[in-house]
């Protein structure tokens, strides 16, 4: 077992420390020892800082469990210094081109001819004028210009004092072939310093130092491999085995900002709660470049039920349902925002031309739906008051074609390559706002729906849909003029539709302000507040950013809630390329942020799991809130860049006025003269009918516009 187990992963022992017996049944943690998983913070917070730079080692202490462990990649000097680096060869994560653009070099490094610049050739003095910068290119660039200094072993040790430092040996043959030992350095080393744990995927090195072999270091494929489309494969025995044989198992490669199985929708908690709090076993500790995440898994979030209290009241409202996991505005993803815990499901209404309304994220089925796959494609129009593009509207088809459309998953972050859930990117159904309000009125756990309403004034002068009325109906015919266990609150970002909804109904109001802005002004609060009980704003009305940072924090959040106003905020994403770096790569930090630190009402995501767990974590309810769960100071991150690197200045955001409110009221709804044809059918040729050439004109404009809609279909399979 023992050789089984060593050959799949890493050999680590502790320095300086006896390993410490099981606790039993007694303990919540399926653990060896029966304490709670360590938290290793590779290279600090590396996720952020330069690897192995004084801020990373520093943020990863400041905002991470008490005991965290601070990882040192060691490497050695031509003069036998030990220092903490990522790798063997320096480019990567280093300005040592600049510095020395002449000192490469090329050796064998497992037998593989290597170029670069190998801190074998240097000497630590010469290593004073090389700094740290960024070694993964989709991290931000803005602290390469702080002047990190390449950090010894004993730099570490003494002036940060960890609670617990873990050197990890990765090529000591390759320093023994240079005549540089190891082993001579750890002897001496740790005569002053206190090192914790050692890691190496050489056996033969632990035979040198007489290592016991009570740990081994593992990638988390070994745990929780996965399949060749990013899906969890059942677990494997690996820590179960190792734990009988008295193996503690420590997993690497944890990491925010990195492709992570589709199963945790984008979510790094879910990530790490799989693995230490599972039900069937818990890995003794994780390697992770965010330690923050790391933390806030073990301790706040682990041991958690469904059904546990919420620390802290604010509104989950989904986003077209849970359209982060499954096609918006379908059967599933409406299933599965409830089955998450989301307090008020969405419909967003759509008409079709015979009238029925419905739902959908869009009023152009291009962007919903594989319509543009279909024969169905042949009824894209242009619509300058909707678009500058043309498109397949939802005005131009009938509910029984719409309802033959496959939907189709939002892709927002394709560009990045990242995609949603790719097994079930065309599953489910379009849903009528009928069946909508009669799914959310059978669930018991929904306290409300929220229906947004807009191009109310288009519909009715040109297309001859009143989709006020076909909301009120549909309300009506549901039975919601009797309910009082769910509250209906109708969305826009139009006054005047709000204020026909309000002479018409007694439902709820929420005015949707689209702008960042910076401020609102008096008179525009008092505006909103004769046709609306509550408002909702983009998340930069709240915190402001520049180029990945945030800048600061307004006040529209405080004066709006002053004037009795409500504030819920949107578009809350998993996926890390949707926030901030102030965040983390964690969207449980950001709403942590805006709830505990701005205080909104309620937030507005496609994924309603995150924020209703979140809620519910116990470190919300404690005494003293621990610092990786403690919002994040506005702008603060920008304080840390050197100025030079300091991302240019932007012109301020506008301030709402009450101009931005008025709006002239809804036309009357205008009759729809009568078609001799199907919608997007040509009719026949007049005696005047144009030239072949016009004609040639006319296919090639429909041609053009149908085509960006095809190949928008194509990137969302």
């Amino acid at each position: 077992m023992r050789g089984l187990l060593l050959l799949c992963g890493v050999v680590l022992i502790q320095l300086l420390a006896a390993q410490t017996d099981a606790q039993g049944s007694k303990s919540k943690w399926q653990t060896l020892t029966g304490f709670s998983p360590r938290v290793i913070a590779r290279g600090g917070f590396s996720g952020l800082f330069p690897d192995s730079s004084i801020d990373a080692y520093n943020f990863a202490m400041l905002t991470s469990v008490e005991d965290v462990v601070l990882w040192c990649d060691l490497q050695l000097t031509k003069d036998g210094a030990g220092i903490c680096f990522p790798g063997l060869t320096m480019s990567n994560a280093s300005n040592i081109e600049a510095a020395y653009p002449n000192r490469t070099n090329t050796y064998l490094v497992n037998g593989v001819s290597t170029q670069g610049w190998f801190t074998i050739d240097f000497s630590l003095k010469d290593l004073n004028k090389v700094n740290l910068i960024r070694g993964i290119l989709s991290r931000s660039e803005r602290f390469d210009g702080n002047g990190y200094s390449i950090l010894t072993v004993q730099d570490v040790n003494t002036e940060l004092k960890p609670q617990g430092l873990w050197l990890n040996v990765q090529h000591e043959a390759f320093y023994a072939q240079h005549n540089l030992s190891m082993t001579t350095f750890l002897t001496t080393a740790s005569k002053t310093v206190i090192i914790d744990f050692i890691s190496s995927p050489e056996v033969n090195f632990f035979k040198k130092i007489a290592g016991r072999f009570g740990r081994i270091l593992v990638p988390k494929s070994y745990v929780l491999p996965l399949d060749d489309k990013q899906y969890l494969l059942p677990s494997t025995s690996l820590v179960q085995d190792a734990h009988k044989a008295g193996l503690e198992v420590f997993v690497s490669g944890f990491a925010n900002d990195v492709d992570i199985a589709h199963d945790y929708s984008y979510d790094p908690v879910s990530e790490y709660l799989s693995f230490v709090d599972n039900g069937n076993f818990s890995v003794d500790g994780v390697l992770s470049d965010f330690p923050i995440s790391a933390s806030a898994s073990v301790e706040c979030f682990s041991h958690m039920g469904r059904n546990a209290t919420k620390q802290v009241d604010f509104l989950v409202i989904s986003k077209n349902g849970a359209s982060g996991d499954y096609p918006g505005c379908t059967d599933l993803a409406y299933a599965k925002a409830i089955k998450d815990g989301a307090d008020v499901i969405d419909c967003s209404v759509q008409m079709s031309s015979d009238g029925t309304p419905f739902c959908s994220s869009s009023i152009d089925l291009g962007k919903t739906t594989m319509v543009a796959q279909t024969p169905l494609r042949n009824r894209s129009t242009n619509v300058p008051e909707i678009s500058s593009l043309g498109g397949i509207y939802t005005f131009s088809l009938t509910w029984p074609e719409i309802q033959t459309l496959t939907p189709a998953i939002s892709n927002p972050y394709r560009t990045y390559n990242m995609f949603r859930n790719p097994n079930e990117r065309n599953a489910g159904k379009l849903v009528s706002l009928s069946d909508f309000l009669n799914l959310a009125k059978n669930s018991t756990s929904l306290s409300g729906v929220l229906i947004s309403v807009e191009n109310a004034a288009y519909l009715r002068e040109n297309q001859g849909l009143d989709v006020v009325k076909a909301v009120l109906d549909t309300l009506t015919e549901t039975g919601y003029t009797n309910i009082t266990t769910k509250k209906v609150m109708i969305q826009s970002t139009n006054s005047s539709v709000l204020l026909d909804f309000k002479k018409q109904s007694r439902y709820e109001t929420v005015y949707k302000v689209e702008e960042t802005i910076r401020d609102i002004l008096d008179s525009a609060i008092e505006d909103i507040k004769r046709f609306a009980s509550a408002v909702v704003i983009v998340k930069s009305s709240v915190f402001p950013d520049s180029e990945g940072f945030v800048t600061g924090q307004t006040n529209v959040v405080e004066r709006l809630q002053k004037s009795q106003l409500p504030v819920y905020v949107e578009l809350f994403q998993n996926e890390f390329v949707s926030q901030p770096y102030d965040f983390f790569s964690d969207a449980n930090v950001e709403i942590n942020s805006y709830v505990t630190g701005a205080g909104v009402n309620g937030t507005v995501t496609e994924f309603p799991f995150t924020a209703a767990r979140y809620r519910r974590n116990r470190c919300l309810g404690s005494k003293e809130t621990p610092p990786y769960m403690a919002p994040v100071q506005p702008g603060g991150l920008l304080q840390v860049v050197n100025h030079a690197s300091l991302p240019p200045a932007e012109a301020p955001n506008p301030v709402f006025t009450d101009a931005d409110v008025t709006e002239p009221p809804l036309p009357p709804v205008t009759a729809k003269a009568p078609t001799s044809t199907t919608p997007g059918t040509p009719s026949k040729p007049s005696t005047n009918a144009p030239a072949p050439s016009g004609q040639t004109r006319l296919t090639l404009s429909l041609l053009l516009s149908v085509f960006p809609m095809a190949i928008a279909s194509l990137l969302l399979l």
